[in-house]
Parts: C-alpha cells; structure tokens; sequence
C-alpha cells in the first residue's frame, strides 16, 4: 500500500475558565506532552515546508497570503504573545516547547489556536488506526501532565466543529504518482470524496456553518467545504485541496492532503476513509477510464446533500445527467476497486467496506457498531425521546433538535477519554479494528516499514545530537563546526548508513 498518514487537530477548553486562551493552552499541552516524553531539546526542522506551492503549478505570493496557510512560520510565542523566532538553514525555525517530535516518530505540535498530533508515515490502513489512536493516549498523557503541573484540568475534543461556527480539520495524507495527471486525479477522486461520508461521517447537531438550522446530519465538515479545488485550509475550503508540499522526492511523488475527512472516534471509520481512498487513487494512477462515469454535476452542493440524507435514498445528479445515490456511487467504486488490490490488508479494506455498504443499504441502524453517525443518531434519539415535552394539545413530542441539551451531548460525544463515544466503547458497544496492545506498542514505537522508524530511533537514542527533525530531515549536532542535514527524501526507507550507526552506538 501507498505511503498515508493521519493529522488530528482537538478542540481545547479549560472547564474553570471558559475565556482561556487556546493558544496558550495548546502550548501548555505541548509542554506537557515534552514532559510525558521525557524530551526538551529536539526541534521542528521547517526547511521543507513550502505550502505556497500549488499542485497546479503556480505559487501563491505570500503577501497574498492568508496567516494560517504559512505553515513554515510557526507565528507568535504560545507563552509570552512574543515573536521569539530564529533563522536557521534558510527558514523559520520556533521555540521547543511548539514543538514535540516523538519516538513513535510523531509530531505534537501548536497549529494556531489548537494542540494538533501529526501520526507519523504508516503503509497500511490498520497501522494508519494504531498510530491515531495512540495520538489520543499521548494528547490525554500530555494533559494529565499539565494538569499536574498547572493544578486544573483540560478537556479534549476529537471532533471537527466547536458549536460557534469554527471549524477545524483533521486531515489525511495520501503518497500519489506526480505522473498522474492531476486533472484526472480531480475529476476522478471527487465522487469518493463526496459520497464516502455515508461511512465516514461523526455526525453533527444542526445545519449550517453556525448551526444555524435544526436538524442532524451526517458530516461534521460538509457545510464547511466551499470551493471544488484550492490552495487555502480555513477559508473557502476545496475538496481538493492543492499544496504541494511533498516531503518527499518532488520529481516523483506528490502528497494529496485530504481535508474533508472527520475526525472519527469510532475506529472502522478511520480504517474505511484511508483504505478507500487508496486503493481509489490506485485506480486513478491505472487511469482506469471507468471512474469517470461517476463524475458529479456539482459537487460542492452534493457534499451538503449527502450529509443531509440520514435515509441514505437521494439521488445525485452526476455530468452524464444520470442520477445515483451516494451508496450506489460508493458500490460502483468498491467494484473497480477490487481490481487493484494487492495484498492482505487491501482484501481486508475491500470486505469491510462491502459489509458495511450491505449493512447501510438495508437499513443504516444495522451499521450501528460500525459507523459513527449512525450510533451518534441512535443515542441521541432516546436523548430526545427520554426528555420528550408534552405540547399545548397533550401530545408527547421528542425533544427538539434547537435544544441544548442535545448540542451538549454532541460536543461530549468526542471529549477524549470520558466522552459518550468512549463509554460506549468501553461497554463493547463499538467494532475496533486495533487490539489495546497495539495502540500501547505504538504510544512510544514508531512504524518499522517507513521512514519513521529512523526519526523515531534518532529522536529515542540519539537524541543528544539531533537538533531538530522534519518529516524528510533529521539536522544532526555532533560539534564537528556544522550542522548536518540528513535528507530521507523516500518515505518507504528504512535505514540510513550513518543514522543506523548512530542508533547502534
């Protein structure tokens, strides 16, 4: 399988002070989670980052710029609201406490106003499970930390939508052949993208970007997305999203970062919305022809549309002028892509993604254990049966989507480690695709088959002469006069003549 990886951005608040500032919170996080590591020297290598490329092949001006799409400044001090930055190999480079570059060859980190944990490379749709489900153990370490040491609790959130009109991603990764046309690459993934939220989805109290509608429905991102294709994160969000920023051989290989996707507590989501979407850009690389008789008329609409259809019937309208529904776009691509599966843990992806499809398709309520809007949807209809109101007629009426109680449980659904998604995990009322061993082995082990595995080791052993460490970068300090970048242009690799060395000693 391709190289992927997982980016969550949480929602942060201190439950004693809700004016806290976020900012400093997450860098207070941060500093905890450099405590739970045992870490205080490594920094975050910013000499790759270039999110001003476009895939389109043109380059965004930085005076034109929006502030939160300059990734490669890391911006003002969390701590004291001062811009203590130094240059260093030609780029920005920020204070350690912004920073935490992990063992498991993670990256903990301030991305504005929250604490965001970047999985490292992984190879498989189950590993790409492991290692965001051990981001959430490390998030709730580092907050035990602050706590300990700020004498008050945080509270974390796994989700995508503060209830006051912000939203925030968590975004997918996905390694992709530069040679593949990326106007096929567009036409031919948006249908996925667009329609594979059915499975994906965690569900959402109210319609609208600020709620502004009763109702519930399926996607926590859809309202938000915008624009077709584009540069930007934060406004005017695209389907697909455009950087170019590879962190990896630039002649070879682009980076598609996906920004629709929810974040999942469930873990069958998250396995299903990489695994998908791999093997859906192995048919794009085939240039596999069959793909564009599923293209949609327009799909920035369609997003909405499938996110309101909980009954899973309507008809989207696709460029031919025929109509399908979102299963039967998902059902289609599930056929060609059984084409293009080449080993265990692809044939899995393809069983669970037809189970579920079969399960949806007869009635979603069936998919219960499986899909997060769908148990979402379920526990808050007894919420509103349970504090049913009787009207002015003496009818018992269910307790309205506009009420509060209901837009507090959507929020408490996603806290980390107490939430209602937790709990009823915790109760065995939730398919999991990993074991607790695995996600206890990956807290503080890195993925062996890429690239991660020697930021890992560097950062475990040596850490004493790593100065600081990107995703395709490790700038060593071994007081020869120089630092020394080490460039692993080739996420699959797994050894380098001198960093094993280094491990070794």
């Amino acid at each position: 399988m391709r190289i992927v990886g997982i980016e969550t951005e949480y929602g942060i608040t201190r439950p004693d002070d809700p004016h806290a500032n976020p900012i400093l919170l997450s860098a207070q996080l941060v500093a905890g989670c450099r405590a739970w590591a045992g870490q205080q020297r490594t920094l975050w290598d910013y000499g790759g980052e270039d999110p001003l490329q476009d895939l389109r092949g043109i380059r965004r001006a930085r005076a034109s710029a929006s502030a939160d799409m300059l990734t490669d400044t890391p911006g003002v001090d969390g701590t004291t609201g001062q811009v203590t930055l130094r240059r260093r190999r030609g780029s920005w480079e920020d204070p350690a406490h912004l920073n935490a570059v992990l063992s498991n060859g993670a990256r903990f980190y301030v991305d504005h106003a929250h604490p965001e944990y970047s999985g490292p490379e992984v190879k498989s749709a189950h590993d790409a499970v492991v290692w965001d489900r051990a981001g959430d153990l490390i998030t709730l370490a580092a907050a035990e930390h602050y706590a300990a040491d700020a004498g008050h609790p945080l509270a974390l959130y796994k989700n995508n939508v503060d209830g006051k009109g912000a939203s925030y991603g968590t975004h997918e990764n996905f390694q992709v052949d530069r040679a593949t046309d990326f106007g096929d690459l567009t036409r031919r993934l948006t249908p996925h993208l667009v329609t594979r939220q059915v499975f994906t989805g965690a569900g959402r109290v109210g319609l609208g970007q600020q709620g502004e509608h009763a109702g519930f429905q399926i996607s926590q991102r859809a309202d938000y997305i915008e624009a077709e294709v584009g540069l930007e994160t934060t406004l005017r969000r695209p389907i697909i999203n455009t950087r170019d920023e590879p962190h990896s051989d630039r002649k070879q290989w682009r980076r598609l970062h996906v920004i629709v996707g929810d974040a999942n507590c469930f873990e069958v989501p998250t396995f299903l919305k990489i695994g998908t979407t791999a093997l859906v850009l192995s048919a794009i690389e085939a240039d596999d022809g069959r793909l564009d008789a599923l293209r949609l008329l327009d799909p920035v609409p369609a997003m909405q549309q499938v996110s309101r259809d909980l009954g899973l019937r309507e008809r989207l309208e696709l460029a031919s002028g025929e109509h399908a529904t979102a299963l039967e776009v998902q059902r289609a691509l599930l056929e060609i892509c059984r084409d293009y599966a080449h080993d265990g843990h692809d044939h899995r992806v393809l069983a669970m993604w037809e189970s579920v499809l079969d399960m949806l398709g007869r009635d979603p309520v069936e998919a219960v254990r499986h899909v997060e809007w769908v148990a979402k949807l379920q526990l808050l209809g007894r919420m509103r049966s349970r504090h049913a109101v009787v009207d002015a007629d003496g009818r018992r009426r269910d307790l309205d989507w506009t009420d509060a109680v209901l837009a507090a449980a959507d929020v408490q659904w996603s806290q980390l480690g107490t939430g209602l998604a937790a709990r009823l995990e915790a109760a065995g009322a939730v398919q999991r695709v990993s074991t607790d061993q695995d996600v206890a082995d990956a807290l503080t082990s890195a993925p062996q088959n890429t690239r991660a595995r020697l930021r890992g080791a560097m950062v475990a052993k040596r850490a004493d002469i790593v100065d600081a460490a990107g995703w395709s970068t490790i700038v060593l300090d071994r007081s020869l006069g120089d630092l020394e970048v080490v460039h692993l242009d080739d996420p699959a690799q797994t050894h380098h003549a001198l960093l094993d060395s280094l491990i070794a000693d």
